[in-house]
């Protein structure tokens, strides 16, 4: 379910590195690895809902 998946989403997210975030494409290949094959844009608009930054905006210095 979509809100199964958004969790996910945020858990990768918040374990990812930092100085390296995972693209959306990159997190749709997770996703997909995991057994739910979603599009890269259907990533990033799940992304955009849960008002997490793209990876350029999060990367941390």
């Amino acid at each position: 379910s979509t809100r199964e998946i958004k969790k996910i989403l945020e858990t990768v997210i918040e374990e990812e590195n930092k100085r390296k975030p995972l693209t959306d494409d990159a997190l749709a290949k997770i996703l997909k690895d995991k057994g739910y094959p979603i599009a890269r844009r259907t990533v990033a608009k799940y992304r955009e809902q849960l008002d997490i930054p793209v990876a350029r905006l999060r990367k941390k210095i």
